[in-house]
C-alpha cells in the first residue's frame, strides 16, 4: 500500500478507537448509573455540558462540512470519473481521492461529537429519572 493510504486508515483507525472508547465509557457511565447518586451523576453531567459548550462550534462546523461534502459526492458524475480513470488523468483522480478520505475523516469526527452528545443526553435522563423517582418517593436522593 501506499503511504497517503497507510497514513489514512491509521488515522481513521485511531478516531475509530476513540469512537469505540468513547461507547465503552458511556456504557459503563449507564450500567454504573444505579450505584451512583445524583450528586455523582449531575458532577458528570456537568462535566459532560461543559465539554459540549466548548466543542459546539466544531461539532456545528461538522456537520455543515458533511453536509456539504455530502452534496458534492451527490453531484459526482460517474462517467466523468471513468473517464479520468481512462484518460489517466491523476491529478483529478487523486483530488477526488482527498475529498473522500476527508469526507472520510469528517464523518468519524461527527460520530465521536454525537458520542458526547450522546453521552450528555444520557446524564440528563438518569438525572431526569432520580428526580422524578426522588420526588415520587421511589429513590433516595442524595446531594
Amino acid at each position: 500500500m501506499s503511504t497517503a493510504i497507510d497514513n489514512f486508515t491509521n488515522q481513521l483507525h485511531d478516531n475509530l478507537e476513540a469512537v469505540e472508547d468513547r461507547a465503552k465509557s458511556l456504557k459503563h457511565d449507564i450500567k454504573s448509573a444505579t450505584k451512583k447518586n445524583q450528586a455523582e451523576i449531575q458532577s458528570k453531567l456537568d462535566e459532560a455540558k461543559a465539554s459540549l459548550a466548548a466543542k459546539k462550534k466544531e461539532f456545528d462546523d461538522y456537520r455543515a462540512k458533511l453536509k456539504m461534502q455530502f452534496e458534492e459526492k451527490e453531484a459526482e458524475v460517474q462517467s466523468s470519473v471513468d473517464e479520468w480513470k481512462a484518460s489517466r488523468e491523476v491529478k483529478k483522480l487523486e483530488h477526488r481521492a482527498e475529498k473522500a478520505e476527508d469526507y472520510a475523516a469528517t464523518s468519524v469526527y461527527l460520530a465521536m461529537a454525537m458520542m458526547e452528545e450522546a453521552e450528555e443526553a444520557t446524564l440528563t435522563a438518569i438525572c431526569n429519572r432520580m428526580d422524578a423517582e426522588a420526588a415520587n418517593g421511589n429513590y433516595k436522593k442524595h446531594s
